[in-house]
């Protein structure tokens, strides 16, 4: 898993009027919770970037006053109109609490009903798991090469280790569709067999 790095600074007041002098500053007001009290503290908006213009998942390891905690960003709020950040509350980990993520589906391999002139959909594209911080996936990756036209693979079909899928069973992540250049080239194999 991805580790994002950011550096922050305790809060001395809490309210709206922090808050304020805080976002004119350029800077974010942000909490953590998870381990015993809650820290109020603040990060530079800059900061955010790496955590928010990548599609890959991410920890966060955050130093506050010399002192580092891993967290996941649980909940972040923007600004209506100028969509800056507004607010963050960061989650802590550790090491015997599972976590639940959104982890990005991809792909592997040439599906053989591609090659036949079917199309690749996701159904899915990311996907709810859970696990403890140490075990969880970067990505959830799925062989396609033996998915032929009109197959799919569902939740049910994903074997996931140390870590599990909070999707639906039976719901979708990909599958093949029927086209026309694939429905000619059934139709060439069939009379091809006879």
């Amino acid at each position: 898993m991805r580790v994002v790095s950011m550096s922050g600074s305790l809060r001395e007041n809490v309210g709206k009027k922090d808050a304020k002098a805080l976002r004119r500053d350029a800077k974010v007001p942000c909490v953590m919770y998870g381990k015993g009290e809650q820290i109020l503290f603040s990060v530079d908006q800059t900061a955010f970037q790496r955590v928010l213009f990548n599609p890959e998942p991410c920890y966060v390891k955050i130093s506050i006053n010399g002192t580092d905690h891993m967290a996941m960003l649980k909940d972040i709020d923007f600004h209506p109109v100028t969509e800056i950040v507004y607010h963050a509350d960061f989650y802590e980990l550790t090491d015997d609490k599972p976590i639940v993520m959104s982890i990005p589906v991809h792909t592997t391999g040439t599906s053989k009903g591609v090659m036949k002139g079917g199309k690749l959909a996701y159904k899915q594209k990311r996907l709810n798991c859970k696990a403890l911080p140490a075990n969880m996936p970067s990505e959830v990756l799925l062989d396609i090469t033996n998915l032929d036209v009109n197959q799919r693979i569902r939740v049910q079909d994903i074997a996931t280790e140390n870590y599990c899928i909070l999707n639906p069973k039976s719901s979708e992540v990909v599958n093949v569709l029927s086209t026309r250049a694939s429905a000619t080239a059934g139709d060439g194999e069939e009379a091809a067999a006879e």
